[in-house]
């Protein structure tokens, strides 16, 4: 009987070795062969499993880590040992027509998970980031691209290799500078789950992964761009790649070096680069609230506010903004049964006591600096459904949205919100609950809203009667501030209620959150319930 298993066992192992040899002798070379070898042996099942050691002879790259090369046949994609030249030293020569050339430079101790950075283009060129990253337990991984050597198959049988065969994370933090920039993004884009994080340095781009930009920020890929204040492609691309990120809800961070060209690249002190990178490997702890209906998103919400901060080693300041140098939230639309339309819902990092929260009509967009204020003392921002079907909010659904709330723990008295004429829908549902609402705050308010069909200006005497504290603040300039603004707080006086007013002198229409929202911040935190 235990002959008869063991033989089992023993044609098993050699059918798994003939397949492994005959299917990767191609691909991989000499990888082929050590793992035929690793499968003939007893307990080759479990040795499979484990990660298998860098094969070849070995160098030491800069602080005398362990430096493994190898050569892909670009027509069969084999991957060989390669012995590096002598005059390489750190580099890498171009390779041979039809080869390219692949290096891996091990950590003196792997890190949780074998994370590991990709860089294609200009191998060793200001390569303190990675020596940073081997400190940390990270492999660094390198395969030759220029401009005639573009990302394509070779690219993902290198991400194979060094995943399937050798056990590195199958979630590489690209590095990219210049051209190899662009390449960063060109494969990730298009392997968009197969990515931690990207660090480009004055990127280069095209048209086409432009395209792509949504996949990765669906992938929540953070990105962090490291550029020159002069740099003839910040314009062209690095701002075009922030803007169309950062609409699209991903997080993507700037570090604009203040009157720096195209080189030198990286920073001096690589440990900002590293952070970002080290943070971006660890798994997210995100939980999302239980409020949420059916149909899901996530995406980021943070403020585009720039930083200006001295950077003594790099003998410069640098600009700094995105989520890597400020509070990022995560902003959640879901749909609710019985309620047609979309709901926002902005989370807190740690919820007020009592969950307050913000009911508001309008998207919040980076520039709201109330909203990030309140956030960042625990308020949850709820942006009301408007359908499709519709000319505005339906004062039914609303009502159902603020009851399927309280049931999950949120406040019973939401502070209602609005700018412009969505300050009027704050009002309408205001009016209509007046005992459900611990104050409300308008922009540059239009008291207008298809949820109520008469004047809401002439009907604010349930709001008065409810003691509901009203605050308004609206530019000097705004054409709303006499027939809205300045009527409402005559009229609001007159019916006893407690109203302030904020006059932003000199200014229009926009911008509508005013640049100090500490006064907004301390009348609503005074009256949340």
């Amino acid at each position: 009987m235990a002959s008869a298993c063991g033989k089992t066992t023993q044609d098993k192992l050699q059918t798994i070795m003939r397949t492994l040899s005959e299917s990767w002798r191609g691909r991989f070379g000499f990888a082929a062969l050590c793992v035929a070898a690793i499968l003939s042996h007893p307990g080759a099942a479990e040795a499979a499993e484990r990660p298998v050691s860098f094969e070849g002879e070995k160098s030491a790259w800069r602080d005398g880590f362990d430096r493994y090369d190898y050569v892909m046949s670009e027509a069969t994609l084999a991957i060989t040992p390669f012995k590096a030249r002598e005059g390489e030293k750190f580099g890498v020569v171009d390779p041979a027509q039809g080869q390219r050339r692949c290096v891996v430079v091990a950590p003196r101790e792997a890190a949780p998970g074998r994370p590991w950075s990709w860089r294609g283009c200009y191998w060793d060129h200001q390569p303190q980031t990675e020596v940073e990253l081997l400190r940390r337990g990270f492999h660094v991984a390198y395969i030759s691209a220029n401009a005639t050597l573009k990302p394509g198959k070779e690219w993902d049988a290198w991400y194979a290799f060094l995943t399937e065969r050798h056990g590195l994370s199958v979630k590489p933090a690209f590095i990219g500078m210049s051209r190899g920039g662009e390449y960063a993004y060109t494969w990730a884009t298009t392997h968009p789950d197969k990515v931690s994080s990207i660090y480009a340095d004055n990127p280069g781009c095209n048209p086409e992964t432009l395209t792509r930009l949504g996949a990765l920020a669906s992938n929540d890929v953070p990105l962090l761009h490291v550029c020159g204040s002069i740099d003839p492609l910040l314009g062209r691309f690095s701002t075009v790649i922030e803007g169309i990120y950062h609409e699209y809800g991903g997080r993507v961070s700037v570090m604009i070096k203040d009157g720096a060209a195209h080189h030198p690249h990286s920073l001096r002190d690589p440990k900002p680069i590293a952070d970002f990178i080290a943070r971006s490997v660890q798994p997210s702890a995100r939980v999302a609230p239980d409020c949420l209906g059916a149909r899901v998103t996530r995406s980021s919400f943070y403020s585009l506010a720039n930083s200006y901060i001295d950077f003594p080693k790099e003998g410069s300041y640098v600009t700094c903004r995105g989520p890597w140098f400020t509070e990022c939230y995560d902003r959640y639309s879901s749909d609710l049964a019985g309620v047609e339309g979309a709901i926002t819902l902005i989370t807190p990092q740690t919820a007020a006591p009592g969950k307050p929260w913000v009911f508001r009509a309008g998207f919040v967009g980076p520039e709201a600096t109330v909203d990030l204020a309140l956030l960042a003392k625990g308020f949850h921002i709820v942006t009301g459904p408007v359908s499709y079907n519709t000319d505005g909010p339906v004062l039914a659904h609303w009502n159902a949205v603020y009851q399927h709330l309280i049931a999950h723990g949120f406040s019973k008295k939401p502070v209602m919100e609005g700018a412009g004429h969505e300050a009027g829908d704050a009002f309408a549902w205001a009016i209509a609950n007046p005992d459900k609402v611990s104050c409300v705050y308008g922009e540059n308010p239009v008291l207008r809203s298809f949820m109520s069909k008469a004047p809401l200006l002439d009907h604010l005497a349930p709001l008065a009667k409810a003691g509901v504290p009203l605050l308004s603040v609206c530019g000097g300039r705004d054409p709303a501030l006499n027939p809205q603004t300045r009527a409402l707080e005559k009229r609001y006086q007159e019916l006893g209620g407690e109203i302030q007013v904020i006059i932003k002198e000199g200014e229009g229409h926009y911008p509508l959150a005013p640049k100090d929202p500490n006064p907004v911040v301390d009348f609503i935190v005074g009256r949340a319930k």
